[in-house]
């Protein structure tokens, strides 16, 4: 077809005939122009094909015959329209009609019309008595190569364009995917992308692969991670780290410290013994409840009574463990200082830990991981876990580095990757590479700093 102004096309469609597939030709966006469309930035240039889904009236523009003046109506306008006195028949909506007839009148949409060439005078005599000359601006939905989101255009937009939907049957209209839609596709990996935008802003993991992520990069995306993560805390620093459960380095815990004994409700566990020391000396209520002095042992046992209730301890007088003490009640409301006696030669692996001592928890690195080239919680005197993640990770390469591996987290990471089609991949043989990754993915980083 020969080209036609946006607006000529977007009154003359059909929307019985949607999708359509259209070709910028001319106008003032040309050549890379970039505009606002719906409040996001795009850029049209000559040759730029959009594809047409969907077209919504957004308003009618009604221009005076007589005194050229001009109003707006919203498409949601309820008065009547009829065509102004004029020799000849006329085509509309319901079909061919003669000047004069006694047809019932048309509706705001109806009288637009979706005829090509100039608008013919109608009357509203909702509006007044003079002839108007009816202006529709519609809103046309589209999809672009490489946009996520449908954009909207006004068919008032100075643009000429050509239908060439059927030449175009073969187009595919790429959309890119985040990281986060990506790891929903497990069908679809192992796979190539190229990542059309990195992550905004500056980075929020340190690593040596980070710095990398930008745009026009390939990766080679080898499918979602197994291991679980630990969020964890340097209170020294301020630092923040995830761990991952392949994480092989050995820790020590730190004694837990109470203020108060309603702490030490809190801190106790079922099925594990607390044992604390006094570090601040308590007055004692009376003959109920004798001082606590600095040095003081105790073991606290459980909970008794009711409604505010009391702690059933035993005071422990000496070092050894057979030596008899007496019990104490203690109120819930009582204050003082108390630090955990922990075993101080136990070392335990992440997944240990987590088996026997609820988060959070402070404890020290005391055998840093071997795998790694540096571990960066070796120096730390003392880390706090706080959490464990179970968020899936992406396990992805560089296509130039295809053996070493290392894991995206989506939820941290918002990459716009655009997988390849097959034809892109062919030149690479990824098979062994997979088979690889199996076998070095303890080689992945395991500490994830931030």
């Amino acid at each position: 077809m020969e080209p036609l102004s946006f607006q000529e096309y977007i009154c003359s469609l059909d929307p019985a005939t949607l999708p359509r597939i259209l070709r910028i030709c001319s106008g003032v966006y040309f050549q890379g122009s970039v505009y606002e469309i719906s409040g996001n930035e795009c850029c049209l240039s000559t040759g730029d094909l959009l594809k047409v889904m969907a077209v919504a009236l957004e308003k009618v523009i009604c221009e005076d015959t007589e005194t050229g003046q001009t109003t707006e109506l919203p498409p949601t306008f309820k008065g009547l329209f009829k065509p102004a006195s004029a020799p000849g028949p006329y085509s509309t909506p319901r079909g061919p009609f003669l000047e004069g007839s006694k047809q019932r009148g048309l509706t705001l949409h109806q009288a637009v019309g979706r005829s090509s060439g100039q608008p013919r005078p109608m009357l509203c005599p909702t509006i007044g008595p003079c002839a108007l000359l009816l202006h529709p601006v519609y809103e046309v939905h589209a999809t672009m190569h490489l946009r996520r989101d449908m954009v909207k255009i006004p068919s008032t937009l100075e643009v000429d364009v050509e239908d060439v939907t059927e030449e175009a049957q073969h187009v595919q209209f790429a959309r890119p995917l985040l990281l986060s839609e990506v790891l929903g596709m497990e069908e679809a990996l192992p796979t190539r992308a190229e990542i059309l935008e990195g992550p905004a802003g500056p980075a929020i993991f340190e690593n040596t692969w980070v710095p990398r992520l930008q745009r026009g990069q390939w990766l080679q995306l080898h499918g979602r991670s197994h291991a679980w993560r630990v969020l964890a805390s340097a209170p020294s620093s301020g630092r923040h780290f995830l761990l991952s459960s392949a994480y092989q380095g050995r820790f020590r815990r730190r004694p837990r410290q109470f203020t108060g004994v309603q702490e030490l409700a809190a801190g106790l566990r079922p099925r594990q013994q607390l044992r604390v020391v006094v570090t601040q000396d308590c007055e004692g209520r009376g003959d109920d409840v004798p001082p606590l002095g600095v040095g003081d042992r105790l073991e606290v046992r459980g909970l008794q009574g009711n409604g505010p209730g009391t702690w059933l301890l035993r005071h422990r007088h000496g070092e050894e463990e057979e030596e008899e003490g007496e019990e104490l009640l203690l109120p819930l409301d009582l204050g003082g200082g108390f630090v955990e006696e922990a075993c101080a030669s136990k070392k335990y692996k992440l997944v240990e830990l987590l088996e026997q001592q609820p988060l959070p928890c402070e404890v020290r690195v005391v055998a840093p991981d071997p795998e790694l080239e540096r571990d960066a919680l070796g120096p730390l005197p003392a880390l706090r876990l706080e959490a464990r993640l179970d968020q899936p990770f992406l396990v992805g390469s560089f296509c130039e580095e295809p053996e070493e591996g290392f894991e995206l987290p989506p939820q941290w990471l918002g990459l716009s990757p655009l997988p390849c089609t097959e034809s892109d991949s062919s030149e690479h043989d990824y098979e062994t590479v997979d088979d690889n990754m199996k076998k070095t993915i303890r080689k992945m980083q395991a500490i994830f700093p931030f």
